[in-house]
């Protein structure tokens, strides 16, 4: 056995009974066991705004670390000293930092006097963070060593991320309302995907969310997907979204078809929360051969952007009616499909979007929302990041005056 594997090993082992407060001195002590000066890790807020060490913060001490304002992003914004677990840190900003660059491209960066890398942390496809390692040097193979140890220090987080109050409170900034936390406790990763295709949501505003929800799921080689908007921004909002993705989730694993999810959605709603509605898009793409199949319950029409445009009214189709009526004998939603092509990306959002005002009253709007995506990705970004960098634009031009929830879907088969 290699050094590297007996330490990652030791690691793995000694992480079985303890808190995320002790992850740090563990994650520190394996990188100096790798030839690291100190390994520290940061996480990234629930906004995706800045990352905050994974530690009980020390206000009284002067953090070592580097300012939050914007450089240039070659450029190295910290010294190299050595790091350790109990050293205190500030958050940094994701926009405008090294560490944020590492973040935002998923992509090792290192200081211009190679003595400090930040590497990031995904969980499969999902940013969790970046961990901050500094070393004399870096050698290629010691930076093999710390991608290792980046990857297991992100299985380390996730394990406790369910349940271990640190972890939560270093990934938010503020309380959280009941009805957000409610929702947040229902609504999967926010990305998820695979080498063929990837999901990725957004929803906002975070700490506040009261009547949207998404959902998507991988499963016998399809992308399970809904999108919802219950009536409403309260409690029972949220607790009609999350009966509908309990419902939704129980039929679609009786394998049950699209209709019979909002057919279920529906009866259960208006059985048990009779007095709340709900808009939804419930879809699912076969990885295989790209087909896209999709019911749209009341909710704005998907959007279909093929080679940097928005493909015209190929998603628009007669809605059919809002879940939460008791339709009963009804007829069922009709199914829609459509064949993607490699490289297709399929927009999903709630119309809290489209109706955020800017200070003069105009709208967002369905234009400004796919032109901001199609510009995103012409730069080179990847789904979540497009999404981060439109929620930004959104907060920082417009106000929200309703839940805010995008999807973006890109079938990519290699």
């Amino acid at each position: 056995m290699s050094n590297e594997d007996a330490v990652l090993s030791a690691l793995l082992a000694s992480s079985n009974r303890v808190t995320a407060a002790d992850i740090p001195a563990l994650i520190d002590e394996a990188g100096r066991k790798l030839g690291l000066s100190g390994a520290q890790v940061y996480l990234a807020d629930l906004q995706q705004a800045r990352l905050t060490p994974l530690m009980h913060p020390a206000p009284e001490t002067p953090s070592p670390n580097e300012p939050n304002e914007p450089i240039e992003p070659n450029e190295p914004n910290e010294t190299s000293k050595p790091i350790g677990p109990s050293e205190p840190s500030e958050p940094i900003q994701i926009e405008g930092s090294m560490a944020g660059l590492a973040y935002r491209t998923q992509r090792t960066q290192r200081s211009r006097d190679d003595c400090t890398a930040w590497v990031p942390m995904i969980d499969g496809v999902e940013r969790v963070g970046v961990l901050r390692v500094t070393a004399p040097c870096f050698e290629d193979a010691l930076m093999e060593s710390c991608a290792a140890l980046s990857g297991l220090a992100t299985l380390l987080v996730m394990a406790k991320s369910s349940h271990d109050e640190l972890v939560v409170d270093r990934t938010r900034s503020r309380t959280m309302t009941t009805q957000a936390e409610l929702l947040w406790a229902f609504v999967p990763p926010r990305t998820i995907g695979t080498d063929d295709v990837t999901s990725t949501a957004i929803l906002e505003p975070a700490y506040e969310a009261g009547g949207d929800a998404f959902d998507h799921s991988l499963g016998d080689g399809v992308l399970h997907l809904a999108l919802l908007d219950a009536m409403g921004h309260d409690l029972a909002s949220g607790g009609a979204s999350a009966v509908a993705l309990g419902a939704s989730r129980a039929t679609c694993r009786a394998g049950g078809t699209l209709a019979d999810i909002a057919t279920t959605i529906d009866t259960t709603l208006s059985e048990w929360i009779p007095d709340r509605l709900l808009t939804a898009v419930i879809a699912r793409l076969d990885i295989a051969t790209g087909q896209f199949t999709w019911i749209n319950c009341g909710h704005p029409p998907p959007l279909l952007i093929r080679e940097g445009h928005v493909v015209p009214q190929a998603m628009e189709f007669p809605a059919y009616l809002p879940l939460g009526l008791g339709l009963g004998q009804a007829a069922a939603p009709d199914e829609h499909h459509i064949r993607l092509q490699p490289g297709d990306r399929v927009l999903l959002y709630s119309d809290g979007v489209t109706e955020a005002r800017t200070s003069d009253g105009s709208l967002f709007g369905e234009q400004r929302l796919a032109d901001s995506v199609i510009r995103s990705m012409a730069s080179g970004n990847a789904p979540p990041e497009t999404l981060r960098r439109l929620v930004r634009n959104l907060h920082e031009h417009h106000r929200l005056h309703d839940d805010a929830t995008i999807m973006l879907v890109r079938w990519h088969p290699h």
